[in-house]
């Protein structure tokens, strides 16, 4: 029981260190798409990344990797861009740019794991976009496209056509009110999805032991990773993104993840599959289906989940024919992670915290502003025998059984993080 207990206060601390790890990255990716929605017009976007021709993926892939952020802020920022007329080859490219070809992710994983790993980040980055490109080149879904463009609809109708422009919605009350009113919609959209994932993240990283993960990937237990035969290594690669669908590992919590399956043996392809696949997981897909509809996400899931597999069995094979496949016995051990630690992350999210209060502030104020000029329209028709205008709220559709059994989930992730943290206090 105490065993149980001790790893109950480790699931809690490690999930609450993740978000923890990870909030300034939500901030700035939840920002960056807040400004693009608010700020962005529609016109501006067609135009640069309107099409799918070269020019428009590589603006999409420079897009992605200057606004590098977490899977989560990257699929709001992404809608954004998509809702603005960009293409959805270049707003693929810049999905995939802003997860994988990201500055600081590299550094996590050179410390966990080797510099073959870091370039395989990167160089496979680069490669799942052109995948991507090729993908929906031959298959070609327009109907889908069409589809999806009608569920994200378009608020760029006022840009053109003598709305403010970007320079005075960023110099004014009202442009920032409507910014924090999309960056707490944001959250909105997502929390759930979050504080679920991070939690169930925690928990297998307590709970699961190591050699669920060696038996789970064929062919792992040998000595030498690279004396896996073709099959198990294109076994691995499969297994990588299937464990990943349906739990939620961060970035943060991803890398020292993979390095404990490298360290079981797990091939290169299979350790990289597993990395990719923080966009082929549940939480991403019913987010994408809530966005663009479910047989856009399906569809944005399966594009994602080939290129993953591909792209990661051809640079495991292009590795060992180089023959600079990585050696687990070479690799530097798992250290362990402190959380909470004065360093450059706690500073960054205390900017974070410090900028969320005042975004919170500027939606709280436009909500009031709002309130009131409803008010005053409703009194003015009231008064004047008229009909009263109908207040539009936004609406998330009704609450079905998938919605029902989320908010149960969360309820439970609710408890199980107190539990562990209290743990953790009273001992």
């Amino acid at each position: 029981m105490s065993e149980f207990l001790q790893h109950w206060q480790d699931a809690a601390l490690t999930s609450t260190g993740f978000f923890w790890s990870a909030f300034w990255a939500f901030v700035l990716g939840y920002l960056i798409s807040s400004l693009i929605q608010v700020l962005v017009t529609e016109y501006r976007m067609q135009q640069a990344m309107g099409s799918d021709g070269p020019r428009s993926v590589a603006l999409g892939t420079l897009f992605g990797f200057i606004s590098s952020s977490c899977s989560f802020a990257a699929l709001s920022t992404t809608r954004a861009l998509f809702q603005k007329g960009a293409g959805l080859v270049p707003s693929i490219a810049f999905l995939l740019a802003s997860t994988n070809l990201v500055i600081e992710l590299g550094f996590v994983i050179a410390i966990f794991l080797s510099w073959q790993f870091v370039v395989g980040e990167y160089l496979g980055g680069a490669l799942l976009i052109l995948f991507a490109w090729l993908f929906i080149r031959l298959t070609n879904p327009k109907e889908l496209i069409r589809k999806a463009r009608e569920k994200v609809g378009s608020d760029g109708s006022d840009e053109e056509q003598g709305g403010p422009d970007w320079k005075t919605k960023i110099t004014t009350s009202a442009g920032w009110q409507r910014i924090g009113q999309t960056y707490v919609m944001e959250w909105q959209m997502v929390w759930r999805d979050v504080l679920i994932g991070f939690t169930v993240a925690g928990a297998i990283s307590a709970f699961v032991p190591d050699a669920f993960f060696q038996t789970l990937f064929i062919g792992s237990g040998r000595e030498v990773a690279t004396d896996a035969s073709f099959l198990e290594v294109v076994a691995q690669t499969l297994v990588g993104p299937v464990a990943a669908f349906f739990t939620f590992i961060g970035s943060m919590g991803n890398i020292p993840l993979a390095a404990l399956l490298f360290d079981h043996g797990v091939s290169f392809a299979g350790v990289m599959a597993f990395i990719f696949s923080d966009l082929v997981v549940l939480p991403v897909l019913r987010i994408n289906a809530g966005y663009y509809g479910w047989p856009m996400a399906l569809y944005i899931l399966l594009t994602l989940l080939a290129g993953l597999v591909c792209v990661s069995l051809l640079m495991h094979y292009g590795f060992s024919l180089a023959g600079l496949l990585p050696d687990a016995k070479q690799s530097q051990a798992i250290l362990e992670r402190d959380f909470f630690v004065i360093n450059y992350g706690f500073w960054l999210n205390l900017v974070a915290i410090l900028l969320t209060l005042m975004l919170v502030a500027f939606a709280r104020k436009s909500m009031a502003s709002s309130n009131q000029e409803h008010h005053h329209h409703h009194s003015e028709h009231e008064h004047g025998g008229g009909e009263s205008h109908e207040h539009h709220h936004h609406d998330h559709g009704s609450k079905g059984v998938g919605d029902r059994l989320l908010n149960l989930m969360v309820c439970i992730a609710l408890v199980w993080l107190a539990g562990g943290v209290l743990l953790g206090l009273v001992q």
